[in-house]
C-alpha cells in the first residue's frame, strides 16, 4: 500500500478538483478528500481533517486547500510525510482581500449564489479557458454541491486566515509549490515567495497556460507532477 494522501479542495470545490488525477494517485492508495465547508475557521476545519486522516499522511491543497494545509502544519506537522502547495499563497487576508469577499457573502445571503459563481469564474481560469463550457459547468456544478452555506463558512475561514510566512522555514518535508502562469488570483511570486521561504525542501513548478484551477486546467501536467511529488 502506497502512502496515504489527504486531498483538500479550494473554494466552493469538491472531490471533483481532483478528478482528472484520481485514476492515477489511487490505485493501492488510501485517498481521503478533506471536509472543509463545516467550520467558519481554519481551526476546526484542520482539527476536522487530522481526525479523519490516517496517522501519517501526504497533505495537498488548491487555494484554500492552501490556507488549510498551513494550518495542518501548525497543528500536527509529525502526521505529514510530503506537502502539495498548488495555486495558493501564505499571505494573511487583509481588509483590501476581504472586501470582494464580504461582497460575495451578501450575493450569497440575499439569495443570489449564482451571481457569485458567475463573478468567480471570471477569474478562476486562463483567458483562454473563459469559454471552455464543459469546464465552466463542472465549477459550477462544484459550487452548487457545496452551497451558499457552505460557501459563506468557507469565506469566513479564508478571510480570517494568519500570515503563513514566518512558518514556511520550519517546513522540513518535499514540498512541491506549483502555480498556473496566468493564476490571477494567487499569482506566481507568492508562489516564488512560498518556495524560496521554504528553501532546499520545496520545488517550484510554473504551469503554462493554467489559471488558477491547474488541476482542471492543466490535468496532466498536475498528475506527473504529484506523482513524481509523491515519488
Amino acid at each position: 500500500m502506497s502512502e496515504p494522501l489527504v486531498l483538500i479542495p479550494g473554494l466552493s470545490c469538491t472531490a471533483a478538483l481532483y478528478g482528472p488525477q484520481w485514476p492515477a494517485l489511487a490505485p493501492g492508495r488510501m485517498i481521503v478528500v478533506a471536509d472543509h465547508a463545516r467550520d467558519e475557521s481554519l481551526g476546526p476545519i484542520a482539527k476536522r481533517l487530522l481526525a479523519a486522516a490516517p496517522e501519517r499522511f501526504a497533505l495537498c491543497g488548491l487555494s484554500m486547500g492552501g490556507y488549510v494545509a498551513f494550518e495542518v502544519m501548525r497543528q500536527a506537522p509529525e502526521r505529514v510525510t510530503r506537502l502539495a502547495l498548488l495555486d495558493t499563497s501564505a499571505k494573511p487576508a487583509t481588509p483590501e482581500t476581504n472586501t470582494p469577499r464580504e461582497q460575495m457573502i451578501a450575493l450569497a445571503e440575499k439569495g443570489a449564489f449564482d451571481n457569485v459563481t458567475t463573478l468567480l469564474w471570471q477569474r478562476l481560469v486562463a483567458a483562454h479557458r473563459l469559454t471552455d463550457e464543459p469546464l465552466r459547468l463542472l465549477v459550477r456544478q462544484m459550487a452548487e454541491d457545496i452551497g451558499p452555506e457552505g460557501f459563506i463558512r468557507q469565506q469566513h475561514a479564508i478571510m480570517g486566515r494568519p500570515d503563513s510566512r514566518p512558518g514556511l522555514g520550519g517546513i522540513s518535508v518535499p514540498t512541491l509549490v506549483l502555480v498556473g502562469e496566468e493564476d490571477a488570483i494567487t499569482p506566481v511570486a507568492e508562489a516564488q515567495e512560498m518556495a524560496e521561504g521554504i528553501g532546499a525542501k520545496a520545488k517550484l513548478v510554473v504551469v503554462p497556460g493554467s489559471g488558477h484551477l491547474s488541476t482542471l486546467e492543466k490535468p496532466e501536467v498536475l498528475t506527473q507532477e504529484l506523482l513524481a511529488w509523491l515519488g
